[in-house]
């Protein structure tokens, strides 16, 4: 049981990182195809999908909520633990991601 949640610690981890860094990018080259500037909306991107990469890994917000209720009304307190930790994976990476991008794209540094 514990390898099955560190397994699923670092899934969420990188699937968060991924959903960001992948919208991102293919966000940024399809605003370059209709003659947008694709470093900043890539920025932009980022910082609008990052809710969405932590909604994605964590595998929808119903069973993240059923489980918290099974650990506040049957008072299963592991269970909300492991998800408070999952949550918390999904937005390191997510958080990861935006850093990546504004690395990448530069857009934090001002004139």
């Amino acid at each position: 049981m514990k390898l099955a949640f560190l397994l699923a610690f670092v899934q969420s981890y990188f699937i968060a990182l991924g959903v960001l860094l992948g919208g991102a990018i293919i966000g940024g080259i399809g605003a370059f195809l209709i003659g947008q500037p694709p470093l900043t909306s890539m920025y932009r991107f980022a910082l609008d999908l990052k809710i969405w990469a932590v909604v994605s890994a964590i595998g929808g917000t119903f069973d993240t909520f059923y489980t918290v209720e099974r650990g506040l009304f049957l008072g299963e307190t592991r269970d909300i633990v492991k998800q408070f930790f999952l949550i918390l994976s999904a937005i390191g990476g997510a958080q990861t991601g935006v850093t990546i991008i504004t690395w990448l794209t530069q857009e934090h540094i001002s004139s």
